[in-house]
C-alpha cells in the first residue's frame, strides 16, 4: 500500500500538470478568442476551470508540505512556478532538490 507521503506527491505532480494545461488553454487559446474574435464564453469557462485548480494545487501542495516536509523555500519555490506558463511542468525538478 502507498504511503500518504507518496500518494499526496503523486496528487501534486497530477494537479500541478492540470493546472498548468489549464494556463496554457487560458493564455494561448481563451484568451485570443476574447480579443481577436470577441468571445468571451470560452475566457469565461476556462478560467473558471483553471480558478479552481489553481485553488486545489494550493491546498494540495500544502498537504504535501506537511506530509512529506517541505521546506517554506521549496514550498514558495512550487508555488510561484504556479504563476509561469509552463511552471508546474517542472514541479518534479523542484520536489526532488534539496533545497
Amino acid at each position: 500500500m502507498l504511503s500518504d507521503s507518496t500518494t499526496t506527491m503523486k496528487r501534486l505532480l497530477n494537479v500541478g500538470v492540470g493546472e498548468g494545461i489549464s494556463f496554457i488553454v487560458l493564455l494561448g487559446i481563451a484568451m485570443p478568442l476574447k480579443y481577436i474574435a470577441g468571445m468571451h464564453t470560452p475566457v469565461r469557462i476556462t478560467g473558471s476551470i483553471h480558478g479552481v485548480l489553481f485553488i486545489w494545487y494550493a491546498i494540495v501542495l500544502l498537504q504535501a508540505k506537511f506530509a512529506n516536509g517541505f521546506s517554506n523555500k521549496k514550498t514558495a519555490i512550487a508555488f510561484l512556478l504556479s504563476f509561469l506558463p509552463f511552471g508546474t511542468f517542472f514541479l518534479k525538478k523542484i520536489v526532488l532538490m534539496d533545497i
